[in-house]
């Protein structure tokens, strides 16, 4: 425990003042006592009653809350946030309608994902991004949890899986007047990796403009995003490009893994294909923003992933005067001294 004013504690040395003041008060009573011989009964009766004590203790009790919090104390808590947006990417893609996770994998994840959003305090806002070949903003970031569940209740499935697209969608979301910026940025990425084409002068500006905006790895606490996915990366962007563009933008990317380990295979919109998840790449996400990621293989391990999320984004450790609690503390022992008086012997003090 830390103190803003700790110079305030050295009134803590009139305590034990106090303390030598009440045995002083006690003697002159029993001189008294000695001085009136017709009052022995009575002093003998009052010398074995513990009683008359507790109100001084309580007292006591309560002066040194009170040089506490006098001090201001600061303590480390976890608290709700006050202000935050959760940018929630769900996969759509057609493997999604995979029933080796009961009824679906799609129906697991909507259920999941809604308890998950109805639990985040009122402030958080929350947006949805859905995609398959493409991604959407299907809900834009509110507070309004009643849109948000809606908007995930009305998920279609579609072909392919584009992470990649997801994931930029969301950075596009989070930070409207880059979203120039952040598409060139990620082309512009992959293109000097690949070095099969040159830089255009407006690719190359774009990228340099990302690149000094750049801030540390996780370090952008009013946002994250929520990734989830059942497969791999098909078409679009390379989702590794995008997850470095949002670790320059500071944004920490939580990636779930939803599906069984041996994976399954389905028939979807006339194709048939054999889905498999790509945990490594999930990993690097995570990794390369400083996130975390979650591995689910049914409905209730899912649960207990968002159970975890919101633990890890609902809440926030920062240090905190607690100087309230103190004081609350000295009044209700002070009370409960005055309480305790009255009731058994009739008077305050």
């Amino acid at each position: 425990m830390k103190f803003l004013w700790p110079h305030m504690l050295w009134l803590g040395v009139l305590l034990p003042a106090l303390v030598l003041a009440y045995w002083a008060l006690l003697r002159m009573r029993k001189k008294r006592w000695i001085a009136y011989p017709g009052l022995a009964t009575v002093k003998r009766a009052q010398s074995v009653d513990w009683r008359r004590h507790v109100p001084a203790v309580l007292l006591l009790a309560a002066l040194t809350s009170l040089v506490v919090g006098l001090a201001r104390p600061m303590a480390t808590l976890d608290l709700p946030v006050d202000q935050r947006t959760i940018l929630m990417v769900m996969d759509v893609s057609g493997s999604m309608s995979a029933s080796d996770v009961s009824p679906t994998r799609l129906s697991a994840s909507q259920v999941a994902a809604k308890a998950f959003a109805a639990r985040l305090p009122a402030g958080v806002r929350i947006g949805v991004v859905a995609y398959a070949g493409e991604a959407h903003l299907v809900q834009a970031p509110t507070r309004q949890r009643e849109d948000v569940l809606a908007a995930i209740d009305r998920f279609q499935l579609e072909r392919s899986t584009a992470i990649g697209s997801g994931l930029a969608v969301a950075l596009q979301t989070l930070f409207p007047d880059e979203r120039q910026a952040i598409s060139g940025a990620a082309s512009a990425r992959g293109l000097k990796r690949s070095g099969a084409v040159s830089l255009d002068d407006a690719q190359q500006r774009q990228h340099d403009d990302v690149a000094l905006r750049a801030v540390p790895p996780g370090s952008y606490d009013t946002a994250a995003i929520v990734l989830l996915t059942d497969g791999q990366n098909t078409v679009g962007p390379d989702p590794i490009e995008i997850a470095q563009v949002a670790a320059s933008h500071g944004v920490k990317v939580f990636t779930v893994g939803f599906g069984t380990p041996e994976g399954t295979t389905i028939g979807f919109d006339g194709w048939s294909m054999r889905v498999r998840l790509d945990e490594d790449t999930l990993r690097q996400i995570a990794n390369l923003t400083h996130g975390e990621y979650f591995r689910a293989s049914s409905g209730a391990d899912l649960a207990q992933v968002y159970d975890a999320l919101h633990t890890r984004l609902a809440l926030e450790r920062k240090s905190t005067e607690i100087t309230v609690f103190f004081a609350a503390a000295a009044g209700l022992l002070m009370l409960a001294g005055v309480a305790l008086s009255v009731w058994w012997f009739g008077r305050v003090a």
